[in-house]
Order: structure tokens, then sequence, then C-alpha cells
């Protein structure tokens, strides 16, 4: 598939898109997020795919918005993507992991916050710099932070606006696997690859346990769910298949 802002490529059962703005840090724009809502839509429904990373070109993962074209952008029109849709979409895709090689700030974090999975390089630095420029955070970073490294981190971290680097993010839990920099994607593709090899219907039901049940404060609301998948998994070809090859020592 050709974009102009992303790249798109196949390995093995792994799509990896590729933000494609180098020479602007991979700054973010309203056409880099329908590219890659296009994108991981494309690999959820390509079934030779089971799961997707996400990494950067160049020395930056996403320094943000880019703020040349957010100034002359009209917030009111109605093709600007809705924010909501960006969520929706990753908690509801095949297992995505970012791969975070350089800078990540604003957009560049919040974007990565809802997916599963967040590896770094140890040259990667975050910011969540929205109170500088007036600003308060956006695609559900509120919740997602919040849950990723606590309430009083999360404060701090939004309040002060500051740049963290990656060894403060893995030691807080932004981050959740912390690489040197020639392994890092290489390290992203081998755990997205044992990711893929297990059954899509159930990597789904998997995900959609974590969404709903990761700040449910009724257990029997949270058990409920899980018993409905469990008697859905049942009934499912993958889950017989599965049984055989873990019988068979293939598990």
């Amino acid at each position: 598939m050709m974009y102009k802002t992303i790249k798109y490529e196949k390995k093995d059962k792994v799509a990896l898109i590729t933000l494609n703005r180098p020479e602007r840090l991979n700054a973010w724009t309203p056409l880099m997020s329908s590219e890659q809502i296009s994108a991981i839509t494309h690999a959820n429904e390509d079934s030779n795919i089971g799961s997707i990373v996400m990494t950067g070109s160049g020395k930056g993962f996403c320094a943000g918005a880019d703020m040349e074209e957010a100034l002359s952008i009209n917030y009111d029109d109605a093709r600007i993507p809705d924010e909501t849709d960006w969520v929706d979409l990753i908690r509801s895709s095949k297992p995505i992991i970012a791969a975070v090689n350089g800078s990540a700030i604003g957009v560049g974090v919040t974007m990565i916050l809802p997916f599963d999975t967040i590896i770094a390089s140890e040259k990667s630095k975050f910011g969540m710099f929205f109170i500088k420029i007036g600003l308060v955070p956006e695609l559900a970073s509120s919740h997602y932070l919040v849950q990723r490294i606590g309430f009083g981190k999360a404060s701090e971290f939004c309040l002060s606006g500051r740049l963290m680097d990656a060894e403060e993010a893995f030691k807080i839990g932004l981050i959740d696997f912390l690489y040197n920099e020639e392994d890092m994607l290489r390290e992203a593709l081998n755990k997205a690859k044992l990711i893929a090899e297990n059954p899509g219907p159930q990597l789904r039901m998997v995900k959609e346990l974590l969404t709903k049940n990761g700040s449910e404060t009724d257990l029997t609301k949270a058990q409920e769910r899980e018993s409905a998948l469990l008697r859905e998994c049942w009934k499912t070809p993958e889950h017989k298949e599965a049984v055989k090859n873990f019988l068979r020592g293939k598990g």
C-alpha cells in the first residue's frame, strides 16, 4: 500500500507501520492520523497478519503535532479524524506494539498509551508538553497514563511538562521493555511474532477483557465477562486446534 506519511511492510505475520516524516522528526499531521488508521485497519482485515508494530523513521519516533500544520487546522472541519476513533481502534485491534526509537512528545506519547506493549530504545525520551502550549492531554491519556504509572507520577509528569528519559520511563512503568538502539526494533518484532502465533479471535478477546476489566471495580462483572468469552472460546475451531497442538507438545 502506498502512503505519504507512513510506510507499511509485512514481516512474516507482523505488520510493521513506520511513521515516515524523518525531516520533521515524524511530527503528527491529520493526514498521518488518517494513514495510520488506514494501515491498522488493513492489517486487521488481513488474515495473514497476527500482530502489528509501529515505529518511527530516522532519529525520532514522533515529535508531537506539526505546529505549522496545527495552526492552520479548522477544528470544526468534519474531515478531522475524531480522536475517540483512535482509542477504540487500538483497543479492538489485533495486538499492537509501539517500538519507540527516539523522542516521543505530546501525541507521540498519547497515541501509544493504549497500545498493548510499549518498547523503547535507551535513547528515547518522553514528554507530555500540552501544558506548555496551553492545552490538555487527549486520546484518553489522562486515563491510560494513570493506569501505567499511577496517579502521583502521572500528575507530576503532565503538570510540569518536563522531558523524561528512557531509564526513568522504564523504571516507573511508562514503557514495558527497554533495549539498546541497535536491538530495539528486532526485539519488538520478535515479541510481535511470538504473539502472532496465538489464535487470532482469542487474542482479540483477551484485549477486550483487559480493556473492560482493567479498571472495573465490580469483580462480579469482571468474572461475568470472562465467563461469557470462555463460552465463546469453547465453540471455536481455534480452541480445538490449539488443544490438539498442546497435547502433541506443539503449544
